[in-house]
């Protein structure tokens, strides 16, 4: 079989969460092309694995292609590995990509942790449609510019923001998308600390303004989508709120009813409180 670049997903903090085929795979390839050698060598030792490591990121990336390149096309079989995660993924590893492919190298995906479909999966938000928006802009005026082009999406969208600037980016993304806009918020996944929360971006930004622990680690934010414009039908809006304001606040009851129906929520409020009151 010709040779092989195996592009392999690593943990995103637990260990545990190494694939058994991540494992077998980085043992029996020549060479490990890795975002930053510093940090994937704890992963390699605490599996015991010896296989040389050479530096793949994006500022030497355009570099070490061509050398990478020819190993593969002379038999050798090399895995591309980023600091955690899935590689690609706001991460280094595109152009290596698709150089193999340009040389009809077999290109091999090793599936395993990946931080933004984590968050996705537990903040409770739909996810039959999403998009990855990746970072923001560093500055506030190219920050606002981005987000203004994304405030009336109707799907989830998933960011990855860094510690020192998530509590300036909420509060853009409260000022473009409105202090209602539900959001996810996922910080430390699988580590120590780990916090997921699901709120509004204006309880988002108090909840970071009042803990400053909340600043720090690997974060993702997953942004509800618009509410799109569509009539409601009145007869099944009453019967799930009836259903779940037996068991929910009226606050609660009217954000699930106003996500399942795709309505807005001020809609889902205002009629779950003159529900309320005919129960009452």
């Amino acid at each position: 079989m010709s040779a092989q670049l195996f592009v392999v997903a690593t943990p995103i903090g637990h260990l545990d969460d190494m694939t058994y085929r991540a494992i077998e795979v980085l043992k029996s390839v020549t060479m490990i092309a890795a975002e930053d050698t510093r940090q994937s060598i704890q992963l390699l030792r605490h599996y015991n694995i010896v296989t040389p490591l050479t530096a793949c990121h994006d500022h030497n990336e355009s570099h070490v292609i061509d050398m990478l390149i020819e190993r593969l096309k002379k038999g050798e079989n090399i895995a591309l590995v980023s600091d955690a995660g899935t590689p690609l993924i706001s991460d280094p590893g595109f152009k290596l990509v698709r150089a193999a492919q340009a040389h009809n190298i077999r290109v091999t995906p090793i599936p395993g942790a990946c931080a933004a479909i984590a968050a996705l999966s537990s903040v409770g938000l739909p996810s039959d449609r999403f998009s990855f928006e990746g970072f923001l802009s560093s500055k506030s005026t190219q920050r606002l510019l981005q987000l203004e082009k994304l405030k009336n999406e109707t799907q989830t969208m998933i960011f990855y923001e860094a510690p020192h600037r998530i509590l300036a980016s909420v509060k853009d993304m409260q000022s473009v998308f409105g202090a209602e806009r539900p959001v996810g918020f996922a910080r430390e996944i699988t580590k120590t600390f780990e916090t997921i929360r699901k709120m509004t971006l204006a309880e988002l930004v108090s909840f970071i303004e009042q803990d400053h622990n909340q600043e720090k680690g690997e974060i993702v934010l997953v942004i509800g989508g618009a509410a799109q414009e569509v009539d409601v039908d009145q007869i099944k809006l009453d019967q799930l709120l009836q259903r779940l304001l037996t068991d929910l606040s009226v606050k609660a009851a009217s954000q699930l009813a106003a996500d399942l129906l795709g309505i807005k929520k001020k809609v889902a409020y205002q009629r779950a409180l003159q529900l309320t009151d005919k129960i009452e």
